[in-house]
């Protein structure tokens, strides 16, 4: 399975602004965006300073930042453009649409992880069941109706102890359902744009895959 393993902090630094890949720790000062908020590299400084950026180079950063915030790689997300475009209505609403109902994702949004890498990992060791059946693979596309729950054995671990307390302090998204107490969860709807990630530009990604 791949996925990208190099320092995550260097992604945000790249693109010029904070993702949130750590999760507390991107809200505390030892967030290295805080000391160095510039792109990473020999000539780091001087790509801050650089004139007006081409139209090509503007849809290329739209695209990279969505990969990264997701964390998926150039070939999958590519995959998940072309289902979006094969769907009915806006091309690029359907990505993130798409992106939104990853099983790692939705575990993020609903509270059970400080970071989409934390939740991706707690997948991979096969904590999660979807509608009765154990779920390792963070990139399993989830539907409308699916219900998410903890495996009886993972609640019984000390980390998800833990993380009542962590998950209870955060908000769960609105198209999702989620009950603590039982550690189960369920997909009500599609997340409505403004319910994703507003610093995304869907159109610039369409028009990347376009050209």
């Amino acid at each position: 399975m791949a996925r990208y393993i190099g320092p995550a902090c260097k992604l945000c630094r790249r693109e010029g602004e904070k993702l949130f890949l750590k999760g507390e720790r991107c809200f505390t000062p030892k967030c290295a965006f805080e000391h160095r908020a510039y792109a990473p590299g020999e000539h780091g400084r001087a790509h801050n300073v650089r004139g007006r950026e081409s139209d090509y180079a503007r849809q290329l950063r739209a695209k990279q930042k969505a990969r990264r915030i997701y964390g998926v790689l150039e070939r999958q997300f590519r995959r998940y453009f072309e289902v979006a475009l094969g769907k009915r209505g806006l091309t690029g609403l359907n990505l993130l649409q798409t992106l939104e109902l990853r099983m790692d994702n939705v575990v993020y949004r609903m509270g059970l992880a400080a970071s989409r890498n934390q939740a991706r990992q707690m997948v991979s060791h096969g904590h999660f069941m979807v509608n009765g059946r154990r779920t390792d693979v963070p990139s399993t596309l989830l539907k409308v109706g699916d219900r998410i729950e903890v495996r009886e054995e993972s609640a019984k671990k000390p980390m998800f102890k833990d993380l009542a307390e962590v998950a209870e302090s955060r908000n769960s998204a609105l198209w999702l359902e989620r009950d603590l107490k039982n550690w189960t969860g369920r997909v009500l709807r599609l997340p409505e744009r403004a319910e994703i990630d507003g610093n995304l530009d869907e159109q610039l990604i369409v028009e990347y895959y376009s050209r």
